[in-house]
């Protein structure tokens, strides 16, 4: 059978002549991919990426499958099989972009079950392949050189082999998602022109940077003349400046040590308009560490910058929220800027952001591409796994030395990833934006800590408790969800006439986002309000109270907590006391960082100071000479070039130890009607705010009693008649725990 003409895709219900022609896509991505890759110096191999990802589709058989030929005809591996033909060495990185531009980023040799197939037996299986189609492929297409590496991947002096291969295989994915995104976007401007249209509707960076700086000016002549001259704000005042003078700076890492309370929000994102304004960058990356923040923080910007500028790319984000506020179109075009962070302002997890860089999937690598050339804040970089920081310590390096980009590293205490004694891989040359931490700490300095005594005994929860009901408002930070729970109650207890708020990880993401804006609206009001809550309510919340109870833990983590007493400096000085609990952190990190404080507890005594910048240096070498830093090898694995592996154990949050449980609280039931009809990703992600992730053992607790109900196959809810087990104040009550007191605030 010959082929006067060969296609690339149909369109439903038209004939052939109105067919997308192979030639005209495989050159409409090649000139996408060239572009896309000319942001990290590697214009050529972009274009050649694009022009051969598709040369699988010059096989009659799949001609005849567009025809409506009931074959299954494999169209990638063709390419791949072409770029290891013209070079085994420098074809390597375009045969494995080509090849998994669908089935996702391969092993080099090592095959798993669940992963996609090795490259060298995708490359062996198409060899026939394209032989017996090179002789239909257009010569100015096939015959095509490899061209040379780019600089940055040039062997230089003192450059291990080791070093020198992730270096490539870095550069490789960088590779692989210029193709994903072009192809992509190039079949979709063919087969869905209308939703291309909404694409990249922002406003100029220039554009952004004025409007940020008017929106500050306005907030400082909104203050009284009193307001003005308080330390705090005189003290953001000054931080402000330091951004704004440092933007001029050439691109590299830079730190922005603040206190918490210090405008860090705000200043940041001005040094990073202005620098990328200054610099000519293409978007400022905002990764924050727990979604519970990210949408107080996108909020902030959207009112300075536009809503239709700032893209929130998490998994809690309420779609019909976001259709309610922004309207239907902002909506989708924020979604599709989801796909490939083809917008100004992107706002995102620390999950997100890390998880893509080493994943091996087209979906999630589809954006990386876009890193390039970019300011990247890293909020509260402390909270980063210890296991994964030699992998993403050098991600961020060569993310600035070869990509273009700016690290800002934006953290209340000393820069845990910068480069010090046993830490030599960290990150050097940090240009502090503030010029003396110390100093503005010491500005900033709004509370007094208290510690326990050493060698004191723990605390007994009614203790505690006895002690916070003393407090008007008060907020204790605990280490896990059992232990907020007892304490919460043992307050109800001594006080039932008053609310107490709980927040804990057994609520949903909707349930706690609820309780915040309760506690906010009852501390401005100044009643009585007593909150228990775990960890993530420290990272940058914001709520502030006079006293703060924080149990025992890493230093890094008790200054987080210091961050909510007295936030907006109305007191002269807030309480923070540093308690011994009856129980430990978790295993691993927490448990290790805990045992470093006491160390220097030992070592002081009760006069430890957290507001010295030498003490936190001190804390961070001992805390990670003593842990592991590759826990998975993913190094090993990177310099190998097994990409599926690095996909498959890159994961920050160990989700092989939890199971979600969509939970019936709010609109819950609706949604999962809507999923019982057939799943969609808009019904998915609107269940994202009302899951639980529960441990083992409850989980077996709910299985057996029969509370569970398997929705759809792997999508596990509560079942109708044990809705109760989901209660107003504690979420959800596994086995014998008893439910809240009746007479707790109804949320």
């Amino acid at each position: 059978m010959t082929v006067a003409k060969f296609y690339a895709h149909t369109l439903e219900g038209e004939p052939p002549t109105n067919w997308q022609a192979l030639e005209e896509h495989l050159h409409g991505v090649a000139k996408l991919a060239a572009c896309f890759a000319g942001t990290f110096d590697s214009e050529p191999w972009g274009y050649l990426a694009g022009l051969w990802h598709d040369l699988g589709k010059y096989q009659i058989e799949f001609q005849q499958r567009l025809l409506g030929s009931q074959v299954s005809v494999e169209h990638s591996g063709a390419g791949a099989a072409l770029a290891f033909k013209k070079s085994k060495e420098l074809g390597m990185p375009l045969a494995f972009a080509i090849a998994g531009h669908h089935a996702g980023l391969a092993n080099l040799v090592e095959s798993a079950v669940g992963l996609p197939s090795p490259l060298r037996e995708r490359l062996r299986e198409n060899v026939s392949t394209i032989e017996k189609t090179l002789p239909v492929i257009p010569g100015e297409i096939a015959g095509r050189p490899v061209p040379s590496l780019p600089a940055f991947l040039q062997c230089k002096p003192g450059l291990r082999g080791e070093s020198l291969s992730r270096r490539s295989e870095f550069w490789t994915r960088f590779l692989f998602s210029a193709l994903v995104d072009a192809d992509r976007l190039d079949t979709e401007a063919f087969c869905d022109p209308d939703k291309g249209r909404l694409r990249g509707r922002f406003s100029p960076i220039a554009t952004l940077r004025h409007r940020l700086d008017s929106f500050i000016d306005n907030k400082v002549q909104g203050l009284s003349d009193v307001e003005k001259t308080q330390p705090v704000n005189l003290s953001r005042a000054e931080i402000l400046n330091s951004c704004r003078d440092a933007a001029v700076l050439p691109p590299g890492v830079f730190s922005l040590t603040v206190p918490t309370g210090g405008g860090k929000t705000l200043s940041a994102m001005s040094f990073a308009l202005r620098h990328a304004e200054q610099r000519n960058l293409r978007r400022v990356i905002v990764v924050i560490p727990y979604t519970s923040i990210i949408e107080q923080n996108a909020d902030v910007y959207s009112q300075a910058l536009g809503a239709e500028n700032v893209v929130e790319h998490h998994s809690s984000l309420d779609p019909d929220k976001k259709k309610s506020k922004c309207g239907e179109e902002l909506t989708v075009q924020h979604e599709l800027a989801c796909e490939n962070w083809d917008a100004p302002v992107i706002v995102t997890t620390t999950v997100q952001f890390f998880e893509s860089l080493f994943s091996n999937h087209p979906s999630r690598c589809r954006k990386i591409h876009n890193i390039s050339r970019s300011v990247i804040i890293l909020d509260e970089v402390q909270c980063l796994p210890p296991g994964f920081l030699l992998s993403i310590v050098e991600a961020l390096n060569e993310l600035v030395s070869d990509y273009g980009c700016t690290v800002v590293l934006s953290t209340a205490t000393p820069p845990a990833l910068a480069a010090r004694e046993r830490f030599a891989q960290g990150l050097s040359g940090i240009r502090p934006i503030v010029a003396n931490p110390k100093e503005m700490a010491e500005k900033l300095k709004r509370v007094e800590y208290t510690w326990p005594a050493v060698g004191s005994p723990p605390i007994t929860w009614p203790q505690l408790a006895g002690a916070m009901i003393e407090c008007q408002q008060v907020l204790a930070v605990v280490h896990r969800r059992n232990d907020a729970r007892v304490l919460a109650q043992e307050l109800l207890s001594l006080r039932p006439t008053e609310p107490v708020w709980h927040l804990s990880a057994l609520m949903c993401a909707a349930h706690r986002t609820e309780v915040l804006a309760q506690i906010k609206g009852r501390l401005a009001e100044g009643g009585p309000c007593r909150v228990v809550s775990t960890q993530p309510v420290e990272a940058g919340v914001d709520i502030d109270f006079p006293v703060v109870y924080r149990a025992m833990g890493g230093l890094d983590s008790i200054v987080q907590a210091a961050g909510r007493c007295n936030r907006e400096g109305r007191l002269k000085k807030g309480t923070v006391v540093v308690f011994r609990s009856e129980t430990t952190p978790p295993s691993g990190t927490p448990r290790q960082a805990m045992g470093v404080t006491e160390t220097l507890l030992n070592e002081v005594g009760v006069s430890l100071d957290p507001t010295n910048p030498e003490l936190f240096e001190k804390y961070f070498r001992i805390l990670y000479h003593n842990l592991v830093l590759d826990a998975k090898r993913i190094q090993t694995l990177r310099q190998d070039f097994n990409f599926a592996s690095v996909g498959r154990e890159f994961k920050l949050i160990e989700g092989g130890f939890t199971t979600p449980v969509v939970v019936l609280y709010g609109e819950a039931e609706e949604y999962l009607q809507d999923l019982r009809r057939g799943p969609t990703r808009e019904t998915m992600r609107r269940l994202q705010r009302f899951i639980v992730n529960i441990y083992p053992d409850a989980f077996a607790k709910l299985s057996s009693a029969g509370a569970l109900e398997e929705v759809i196959e792997g999508i596990f809810a509560l079942s109708k008649p044990f809705e109760g087990l989901y209660d107003s104040t504690f979420g959800l009550v596994v086995g014998a725990q008893p439910q809240a007191d009746p007479r707790a605030l109804t949320i």
